[in-house]
């Protein structure tokens, strides 16, 4: 089992979700392929526009 999959595996548990970092979460969306923006202190993802 790979990082993100136990990354995904404990989001969907709903059991430690006080334990997932934010940094983990950003990195899993990333990977996902969602971009990020950064405003103030708003974190905002979006899926990647296909060019």
């Amino acid at each position: 089992m790979g990082r993100y999959d136990k990354l995904i595996f404990q989001i969907l548990s709903g059991t430690s979700d006080a334990n997932i970092s934010f940094s983990d979460l950003i990195t899993l969306l990333q990977h996902f392929g969602f971009e990020m923006r950064v405003k103030g202190s708003h974190h905002i993802f979006r899926e990647k526009a296909l060019r």
